[in-house]
């Protein structure tokens, strides 16, 4: 069983930084493939970067590209969302979320089989 818990999110002054972390309880961690998505307030959740299962392989949304960076540690069963230069339109709901297939594809978030109850990023202007 997946069960994934955020971590990380706070208040931000543009340009600045976080660290996102989401921690999987289970014992399956480095089966999944895992991805972090975002929900701003009145929008629809958006894809943001996913990476494979062994950490070589990531994919980004051109809104975050050069800007984020995620990076798994299977040993603490934890992936993280490095953000820099941060903007008020990041400013959502972070969700990270454990997908099943065998390759690295971007998925809609209704597609992924797992899911944390996310953690609230607050970009001020």
């Amino acid at each position: 069983q997946v069960q994934l818990v955020e971590s990380g999110g706070g208040l931000v002054q543009a340009g600045g930084s976080l660290r996102l972390s989401c921690v999987d309880s289970g014992r399956t961690f480095s089966s999944y493939n895992m991805g972090w998505f975002r929900q701003a307030p009145g929008k629809e959740r958006e894809f943001v970067a996913n990476i494979g299962r062994s950490g070589g392989i990531t994919d980004y949304a051109d809104s975050v590209k050069g800007r984020f960076t995620i990076s798994r540690d299977n040993a603490k069963n934890t992936v993280y969302l490095q953000m820099n230069s941060l903007k008020p339109e990041d400013t959502a709901v972070y969700y990270c979320a454990a997908d099943r297939s065998l390759i690295l594809v971007r998925k809609p978030w209704t597609s992924m089989d797992y899911w944390g109850k996310g953690t609230l990023v607050t970009v001020s202007s």
